[in-house]
């Protein structure tokens, strides 16, 4: 006889309410919140800009991680083993045995997703998990507005068949650059993935939109949801629900209340 306490564990990311669809996530945690709060604020310079996105995706990995990847019954010996056949954990623990694919779109993506690789390689088979990059430009109109995103070069570490693919991105604005990676995805590489998920800071309405519409099996985690640049009427209502009146990105497609570019912030370098 053994305890069964622990062979299925509930868990349920604590989410802000809206109407966006099951496949979106906006989590709501008071500490995440105060330290991007900290990193999008005027007066904060690197080195504490690249420190706080580290926290932050650390912890929205573990959220992601407990709710979207599979589990496995475990029997794992302690240390007490020695002293009595008692001395075993019988649970539910993540699976180490699957292939997960993190994308870095170049260049605000490009830390989130080394911290990605290197945090599964902790938690799953390392001879499982690969880092595959994009270098994207933003694609402008005569008005300076952008109108999607141009792959300049790529490496692709191979199939992404039954894999877990995640794209660890700060800001999801426009929608474009993911769309235009999902795009490359679906064209140019073999297999199909298990399960596709979009991991941010914050996002906009109009990338839900865009996202959900262009990639509707996407999943879509975030911890702000930012939608500034709205009707006064909108910030009243449950997020989603005047869906196609809010508003979150200005004029140059820069998210507000937002934080400014993270490329150019993360990289100290503005061009």
């Amino acid at each position: 006889m053994r305890d069964h306490a622990y062979d299925e564990i509930p868990y349920r990311a604590p989410e802000m309410p809206h109407r966006y669809g099951p496949s979106v996530h906006v989590v709501a945690e008071p500490l995440a919140l105060t330290q991007l709060a900290r990193l999008c604020a005027k007066g904060t310079i690197q080195p504490d800009i690249n420190r706080l996105v580290g926290e932050l995706y650390r912890d929205l990995l573990r959220v992601i991680v407990n709710a979207e990847f599979p589990r496995r019954a475990a029997a794992t010996p302690t240390r007490m083993i020695d002293h009595t056949p008692k001395g075993v954990f019988h649970g539910e623990t993540i699976d180490p045995e699957v292939r997960v694919v993190t994308v870095n779109i170049a260049r605000a993506g490009t830390l989130p997703s080394q911290i990605t690789y290197d945090f599964f390689n902790t938690v799953f088979d390392p001879r499982l998990v690969r880092q595959d990059h994009f270098v994207m430009a933003r694609v402008l109109d005569d008005a300076s507005k952008v109108i999607g995103a141009r792959i300049s070069g790529s490496k692709i570490g191979g199939d992404v068949d039954d894999a877990i693919l995640l794209f660890p991105d700060p800001m999801g604005a426009t929608g474009g650059s993911i769309c235009t990676a999902l795009d490359a995805y679906k064209a140019q590489v073999v297999g199909t993935p298990r399960k596709v998920i979009a991991a941010h800071l914050i996002v906009t309405p109009e990338y839900l939109k865009r996202v959900t519409s262009q990639h509707p099996g996407t999943v879509i985690y975030a911890l702000r949801l930012d939608r500034g640049l709205s009707p006064p009427e909108v910030f009243d209502t449950v997020p989603g629900t005047l869906w196609e009146r809010e508003r979150g990105l200005d004029d140059r497609q820069y998210i507000v209340p937002g934080g400014g570019g993270f490329g150019e912030l993360m990289n100290n370098a503005y061009v």
